[in-house]
């Protein structure tokens, strides 16, 4: 990636597909708890917006990261309607995840839309800021806009 002329793959279908392509690496890090792997993601100046609107440094962020999914709670987890923005050398990664938890035996169904703010420098994307917002069941995105599916972790072909 380093060797690359930046205004040319900026403007790339390659950097679209790159940005896909981070977007599916950041789930699979979330879904096995991958620290190190999404440490590798992160921008030095990392933020954290939560959906009461907290602020989370990038150390805390990771520290919540290695327990964030449970397959024994988390028991589908999926992404749709996955949209991006490039604008110059940033790019709005956004979509939304459908989430059912079994809590105290009973199963839960939510949905989460977030967006992941990346930044491209010296050949490479990182991400700058997550922030994540819980979505109205009237706002909800069909099935037809799944591009993934996690059923207690494992990601369904």
């Amino acid at each position: 990636m380093c060797n690359r002329d930046a205004p040319r793959y900026l403007a790339s279908p390659e950097a679209m597909q790159d940005l896909k392509l981070l977007n599916a690496q950041f789930i699979e890090n979330f879904v096995h708890n991958d620290v190190a792997a999404h440490d590798a993601l992160l921008h030095p100046d990392f933020l954290y917006v939560g959906s009461t609107g907290n602020r989370v440094d990038r150390a805390t962020y990771l520290e919540n990261w290695a327990t964030g999914f449970d397959p024994d709670v988390i028991i589908y987890w999926d992404v749709r309607d996955e949209l991006i923005t490039r604008v110059g050398d940033l790019a709005l990664v956004r979509a939304t995840n459908k989430e059912v938890s079994r809590i105290n035996g009973r199963d839960v169904t939510c949905m989460w839309t977030y967006t992941d703010i990346y930044l491209y420098r010296f050949g490479a994307w990182s991400c700058l800021q997550a922030q994540i917002s819980p979505v109205a069941q009237h706002h909800w995105p069909s099935d037809d806009t799944i591009i993934s599916v996690y059923l207690r972790g494992v990601k369904q072909v």
